[in-house]
């Protein structure tokens, strides 16, 4: 195990030491420029989650600070296609979602390494967009009792941007009718991530 992070350690010190990440500044600038693109759909678009009797309630949506130590580079240890079964992950309504794993995503947050499983649509050929579910000790108190997602883009290298702060609440948190994939007990972190979507204050004024 501990050769493994010697080696997921170097992978990551190396795309860190190539990143060419814009400034804090300009992170925060367009990760809050996101942030109101992502309320005005749930505000007005026409395929908006949130039911228009409940808009104020849940928006704008509620967040964490953002907070750089959680944004990690991470890299896959990809799963190989012919090992990985196709899977079916339960639901939020009680169905099943034909997922499979595509590999583990190793990093290091808060100082200490970790591990969550990715996962594509067993629906999607292409394969090109990586599920990462997680629960963590927030859940059921600051944020979605079910858990959180991240999503992310494919890349040819295996390595990738892992940024906690664009971690989102299921649509079933706004609307019970949708069907939400339930994080696996694999990917449980034992700790609270205070990043990314937070389930809004009751004294938060809109």
């Amino acid at each position: 195990m501990l050769v493994k992070y010697r080696v997921v350690a170097g992978l990551l010190l190396l795309v860190a030491g190539c990143s060419t990440q814009p400034a804090v500044r300009d992170y925060a600038t367009a990760l809050a420029e996101d942030r109101r693109t992502k309320d005005e759909m749930f505000l007005r678009g026409a395929d908006s989650p949130v039911p228009e009797a409940l808009r104020p309630t849940f928006l704008p949506l509620g967040y964490y600070p953002i907070d750089e130590r959680y944004r990690a580079p991470a890299a896959l240890a990809p799963a190989d296609p012919a090992e990985a079964p196709v899977i079916e992950m339960p639901t939020s309504t009680g169905q099943r979602r034909l997922m499979q794993r595509a590999g583990t995503l190793q990093f290091s947050m808060l100082g200490e390494p970790r591990e969550l499983a990715a996962f594509v649509s067993a629906d999607d050929p292409g394969r090109q967009r990586l599920f990462v579910p997680f629960r963590d000790l927030t859940n059921g108190s600051e944020t979605y009792e079910a858990g959180r997602y991240l999503d992310l883009e494919r890349t040819s290298t295996g390595l990738y941007d892992l940024d906690f702060n664009r971690a989102y609440q299921p649509y079933c948190y706004f609307d019970p009718q949708y069907d939400c994939p339930i994080p696996p007990r694999e990917n449980r972190l034992d700790l609270p991530v205070r990043a990314g979507e937070r389930m809004r204050s009751t004294d938060e004024a809109p």
